[in-house]
C-alpha cells in the first residue's frame, strides 16, 4: 500500500527590516558678521528714553538752526564761526537734561553763540597784541563772506569795528529781529543796557557809513 505523499512546503526567509533613516546633518552655524579689520567694539545700543529724547531734540535743533546760528556768527566777527556753533551744540547737548524748558533750547544755543564769538574775539585781540607784526584788519574768508547778503556785505567792515556789546546789540535786532528782552537773555545784560547798546551803535554804524563816502 502506498504512503500518500504530503506536498513540500517551502519556508522563505524572514523580509529584512529596512534599518532606520539616518538623521538629516546638522546645519552648519553662520559665519560671523564680517568686520573692518582694525576696528573696535560696536557701541552699544541707545535704550535709554531720556537719551533717545535728548539725541532726537538736539537733531531737531540743529536742523532748524544751524544755518542761522553760523550767519549769526559770522556777524559777530567770529574768525572761525563752523567751530564757535559745532562747541555751541556740543555744549546744549550736555546740559540738555539740565534745561527747565526744552523749548527755550534756541534761546539758550543763541546766548552760547554770542558768548563763544565774544571770548573768541577778546582771544584774537590779547593774541594780535602780542605779536610783533598784527595784521591791520581782518580779512574775511570767501565761505564766511558767502553767508552773507549783498546788502549786509556793505554793512560788514563798518559792523566789525563797533565795540562787541554794541554789535551783538544791532546784529540781534537788525538781522536776527529779535526783541529787546531776548536780546537781553542772549547778551545776558538788562532791557535798559540793550537800548543803549543798540542807540549807540546805531549813531556809531552811521558815522562810519558817511565817513565811507
Amino acid at each position: 500500500m502506498r504512503r500518500r505523499q504530503h506536498p513540500r512546503t517551502t519556508t522563505l526567509p524572514p523580509s529584512p527590516v529596512p534599518a532606520p533613516a539616518a538623521p538629516p546633518p546638522a546645519a552648519a552655524p553662520a559665519p560671523p558678521a564680517a568686520r573692518t579689520p582694525g576696528a573696535g567694539p560696536l557701541p552699544p545700543a541707545v535704550t535709554d528714553p531720556a537719551e533717545l529724547e535728548r539725541e532726537a531734540g538736539v537733531a531737531r535743533l540743529f536742523e532748524l538752526h544751524y544755518s542761522s546760528m553760523l550767519r549769526l556768527a559770522v556777524l559777530l566777527g567770529a574768525d572761525d564761526p563752523e567751530n564757535v556753533v559745532a562747541e555751541a551744540y556740543y555744549q546744549i547737548y550736555r546740559k540738555w537734561r539740565r534745561l527747565k524748558d526744552v523749548a527755550a533750547a534756541e534761546a539758550y544755543l543763541r546766548s552760547t553763540v554770542c558768548n563763544l564769538t565774544r571770548m573768541r574775539i577778546r582771544h584774537l585781540q590779547v593774541a594780535r597784541r602780542l605779536t610783533e607784526n598784527p595784521p591791520d584788519e581782518t580779512v574775511a574768508s570767501a565761505e564766511n563772506t558767502a553767508l552773507l547778503r549783498d546788502d549786509q556785505r556793505v554793512l560788514i567792515d563798518a559792523l566789525q569795528q563797533l565795540p562787541t556789546r554794541q554789535r551783538e546789540a544791532l546784529v540781534l535786532r537788525h538781522w536776527l529781529g529779535l526783541k529787546e528782552s531776548e536780546i537781553a537773555a542772549a547778551m545776558g545784560i538788562t532791557c535798559g543796557s540793550v537800548k543803549t547798546h543798540t542807540s549807540r551803535g546805531i549813531a556809531a554804524l552811521t558815522q562810519a557809513m558817511e565817513a565811507r563816502r
